[in-house]
Parts: structure tokens; C-alpha cells; sequence
């Protein structure tokens, strides 16, 4: 079966975060890094205020604007450049690679390749087809610091009980996720991206 009549069905977890959260996406393998970028961030509901990279057989992946002066000791590759279908997914034992987003906070997002599927036509692609929980707010301060977020917010005793509701917002509940909201999120930054990176649009 020839690549583009192939999806690849993925299974995308936040690292030490427990229950976990994590997204089911059905990805077609002509896309790009930098999609797929777009993509995990409007499927978790993260706002891309921060960098990130793509870990690959060693190789990171990403925007290389961001380390023009070169001060990490690997090059970072353009991800508009490489697509899914570059790398061989297909004769390793259950595949995976890693999208870290925020190298502050450290989210670091597990890529599970689960399967290779025959593509619907009546589908429209990437799609998100399950989920669990809501992504932590931006700047929380990783895992630790969501636990002890989470601790603050669900205790009505807490001294930082009042001041964590009002940062996070009254939309923020951990536990909620929409797969409608999701995928509508998913086809808005994939259009206003264009094939590449939405950020560089918007400079």
C-alpha cells in the first residue's frame, strides 16, 4: 500500500503526570514536523508561548531561528523539512519519539506509533479519535509544579486556594476533555499555519 493511502495512529503522553494525559491522533504521513507541532499543541490545548523541539533517533527537529547563536550542542533541524513518512516507523518494534514543549516547565510528550491504517476517505485528517484530562496551565512549573498546583486548587483550606482559581481561569478543570473542541482546535491551526509554522506568520 503506497504512503498516502496511509495514516499513522499515535498515541501522545505527558511524561510524570499521573493520571496521565494523553491524545489518540490519527496523523497522515506526508505532514510535516512543523504541522504535527501545530497539531499537538491545539489537540493538549497548550498556547505555543514556548519553544520546543522533536527528539528523533537522537536528531532534534524544530525551528533553528531559535538557536542562531548556536548555544546548544546539537544542531536543530528544519521541521518543515522533514516529514513523517522520512523516518522508518515501520520495521522497529514499537516505535516512539519525543516532542518537548516549554524547556523551562519540560513537557515532555511521549509519541507512541501505535499502527499504520488504511486511510478513509471520508475522514478528514489529522484527526483526534480519544483523550484523557485537560493539559496543566502554561508557566505551572512542570510536573512537580502541577501537582502542587492541583493540590492548591482542589482544596478549598488551602492559603493558595483562591489565587490558583483566579490564575488558572474559571475554564480550567483538570479532568474535562472535548474531543469536538479538539479537533475544531486542530483544523483552525493547521489552516492558519499553511504548512509550516504558525509563528513565523504572525512575525
Amino acid at each position: 500500500m503506497l504512503d498516502e493511502e496511509l495514516v499513522i495512529q499515535t498515541k501522545i503522553t505527558i511524561q510524570e503526570i499521573d493520571p496521565p494525559i494523553w491524545r489518540r491522533l490519527l496523523l497522515p504521513v506526508q505532514m510535516n514536523l512543523a504541522q504535527l507541532h501545530e497539531v499537538i499543541q491545539a489537540s493538549f490545548g497548550w498556547t505555543d508561548s514556548h519553544l520546543h523541539q522533536f527528539i528523533i533517533g537522537g536528531l532534534v527537529f524544530g525551528a533553528p531561528e531559535f538557536d542562531e547563536d548556536h548555544l546548544e550542542e546539537r544542531t536543530t533541524f528544519e521541521a518543515t523539512e522533514v516529514h513523517l513518512h522520512d523516518f522508518d516507523f515501520y520495521h522497529v518494534p514499537n516505535p516512539q519519539f519525543l516532542y518537548e514543549y516549554d524547556f523551562g516547565d519540560g513537557w515532555i510528550h511521549l509519541i507512541d506509533v501505535e499502527a499504520r491504517i488504511p486511510r478513509q476517505q471520508s475522514r478528514k485528517y489529522p484527526i483526534c479519535i480519544a483523550g484523557a484530562r485537560h493539559c496543566p496551565p502554561e508557566d505551572v512549573g512542570g510536573a512537580h509544579g502541577y501537582a502542587e498546583f492541583l493540590t492548591a486548587w482542589r482544596d478549598l483550606d488551602h492559603k493558595e486556594h483562591a489565587q490558583m482559581r483566579r490564575w488558572a481561569g474559571r475554564a480550567f478543570e483538570p479532568e474535562t476533555f472535548n474531543i469536538d473542541k479538539t479537533n475544531k482546535a486542530i483544523a483552525s491551526a493547521l489552516r492558519k499555519a499553511k504548512g509550516g509554522y504558525r509563528f513565523r506568520l504572525e512575525d
